[in-house]
């Protein structure tokens, strides 16, 4: 019975690329399964049987711990040397964007308090 062992919704490209090849140099039998033409269906890979179910649980395990590792050390780097994007630095180069979120955000919560204040009186 097929078992999945990777989902692929959100995934960036390179860790796509990165899991097929790491399953393919281990020799694990897997296909892939698309979100279908609605984006409705589960992406994903998955294991054909469950011969290889723990040796490919364990390769993805290891892998996204060094991925993590990696991606932590290059969020430290970046942010070390001052390159680390901040909050001000989305508003210089989006301003109309971050203004737009922010008042729907206020909006959001203060149409709520509004309503249950009006309620209390």
């Amino acid at each position: 019975m097929p078992k999945l062992i990777f989902k692929l919704r959100n995934v960036p490209d390179d860790e796509v690329t990165e899991v097929h090849q790491l399953l393919k140099d281990n020799n694990i039998d897997y296909y892939e399964t698309s979100a279908g033409n609605w984006s409705i269906s589960m992406p994903g890979l998955w294991l054909k049987t469950d011969k290889q179910l723990n040796q490919a649980k364990q390769i993805l395990e290891e892998y996204q711990k060094q991925r993590a590792k990696k991606a932590r050390e290059d969020y430290l780097k970046l942010k070390a040397e001052g390159k680390q994007r901040t909050l001000f630095d989305e508003f210089k180069d989006h301003p109309i964007r971050l203004v737009t979120y922010f008042t729907i955000i206020a909006t959001l919560i203060f149409l709520p308090i509004k309503l249950f204040m009006t309620m209390l009186n």
